[in-house]
């Protein structure tokens, strides 16, 4: 990440939307759901806790849990949530010296926002993982109906475009399956576990217009989540277990 960057600015929502309904209310508890079974015992990182939200369904599942965010608005609106439940470092990924390792580390939708993700993973890999630790990577991805759809409609050039309003946000790149494998293979990560979370067809908007309704339902969010097991490339979010290669 250039120091050039403003992180605060990143994460502000404004007329191109950043922070969506259907990410806190149905997209977080099902990561939780899908990382949950690969948990080690023990300490818990996360790498890029925003304001909180995702750490606060962390801390139900560890009472030793740290989190590193570069922008300190953010984090103070999380310290302010959480209180001493969490340790807090105010750093950048590629500049933040940590006390120790960790015996689970989770980074959600980050790893596109990073200018050198290899880099980064590669320091999880050598310096942060516990012996016998996991690693849970989870990206936007490209192939995601929704998105696929919005190319057919000639929104988005291709699959892994950035648009404007990710770019906006400070995404770099969108990664599918193939991709994100492979950036942690180049950092030296073990993966011994690849899925997706909740097939999607529709778009973030759209699904926070229809969740006020009673158009959808809890089984078929549940639906959608089963189908994903079926189909990970076809979801609305990737991801990775890993362990220290």
């Amino acid at each position: 990440m250039s120091n050039s960057r403003d992180y605060n600015a990143e994460h502000v929502d404004n007329a191109r939307r950043y922070a969506y309904g259907f990410d806190f209310d149905v997209m977080h508890p099902l990561m939780v759901r899908s990382f949950s079974p690969f948990f080690r015992p023990g300490s818990m990182l996360e790498l890029g806790s925003f304001k909180g939200d995702f750490t606060a369904r962390l801390a139900e599942h560890f009472a030793d849990l740290s989190c590193v965010e570069a922008s300190d608005q953010a984090m103070a609106e999380a310290r302010a949530r959480l209180g001493d439940k969490v340790q807090y470092f105010n750093a950048l990924f590629e500049q933040v010296q940590l006390p120790r390792r960790y015996d689970n580390i989770v980074m959600t939708h980050v790893l596109e926002h990073l200018d050198d993700p290899v880099a980064v993973l590669a320091r999880i890999n050598r310096e942060w993982l516990a012996p016998g630790g996991r690693f849970f990577l989870a990206c936007p991805n490209a192939n995601a109906p929704s998105r696929q759809i919005a190319v057919k409609m000639g929104l988005i050039d291709h699959n892994a475009a950035v648009t404007p309003a990710e770019a906006d946000h400070g995404h770099r790149c969108t990664y599918a399956l193939d991709t994100l494998e492979r950036d942690a293979a180049r950092a030296g990560l073990k993966v011994i576990h690849r899925s997706g979370i909740f097939f999607k067809a529709l778009a973030n908007f759209q699904w926070d217009r229809l969740l006020n309704t009673d158009i959808i339902t809890p089984a078929y969010l549940e639906g959608c989540f089963q189908l994903g097991q079926q189909y990970p490339d076809l979801c609305s979010s990737i991801y990775l277990v890993c362990e220290a290669g």
